[in-house]
């Protein structure tokens, strides 16, 4: 699939794999597993996935080994959204490209976050456009755990406004059993972030690719790979 190439998750996990001294190994390695969409192969849906027509960016920042995960929805994001970006997070050397995408005047970032655990002041509902710059949508991937430590000890991103998102029904992502049923997986967000900032053609065709990835991871998992 050549939209993959473009697809900043991958290019982050070919780039882990580069400088990792050991293999990664998910739950559920044994399975023979396709190498970009990391569903079985039988059940792969790497085929007709295509870019949406979307004027906003976004940028996935990423807890650790999120990448190699099977279960990760992030990299589907990737595979929709045109303008995207992925990064490792790290607390105290964060990516330089990743401090620049946050200060280029090109964009208007947000952290994706729920409003309960961030600072009253930084917390905002809409999407407000500025004029010449891009919507760049900041994604913290990871368990919920992971990702209330990615919001708390990321200085750099101290600074920048929190959309909080609102779910609106319970979450459809079985892939993972998260603490609470309100949580949702990081796709399911950007859904209802992409659908605030008015771009439906985005949040349609993610909301299709989410839960064509959801339905195949299953019946893989179900089936350890084989053909029903």
């Amino acid at each position: 699939m050549t939209q993959s190439l473009k697809n900043s998750v991958l290019a982050l996990r070919a780039q882990q794999i580069s400088e990792s001294r050991r293999e990664f190994n998910a739950r559920g390695g044994k399975m023979d597993r396709c190498d970009q969409c990391l569903i079985a192969k039988h059940y792969c849906i790497c085929e007709g996935a295509e870019y949406a027509s979307c004027s906003a960016a976004v940028c996935l920042l990423m807890y650790h080994n999120e990448s190699f995960k099977p279960s990760n929805t992030g990299r589907l994001i990737a595979e929709i959204v045109p303008d995207n970006y992925a990064f490792r997070w790290d607390r105290t050397s964060p990516d330089p490209a990743l401090l620049a995408l946050l200060n280029n005047d090109k964009y208007q970032p947000f952290v994706i976050f729920p409003a309960e655990d961030v600072e009253t002041d930084r917390v905002v509902t809409q999407v407000e456009p500025v004029a010449g710059k891009t919507p760049l949508f900041i994604f913290l991937d990871g368990t919920w755990r992971e990702a209330k430590k990615m919001i708390r000890k990321s200085p750099y991103l101290d600074n920048l406004p929190v959309l909080s998102i609102t779910a609106q029904k319970l979450s459809d992502y079985r892939l993972r059993v998260a603490p609470h049923a309100h949580q949702l997986g990081t796709a399911e967000v950007a859904i209802m972030v992409l659908a605030l900032a008015g771009e439906v053609d985005a949040s349609t065709k993610l909301e299709q690719h989410f839960i064509k990835f959801r339905d195949a991871y299953l019946l893989g998992k179900r089936n350890k790979g084989r053909p029903e």
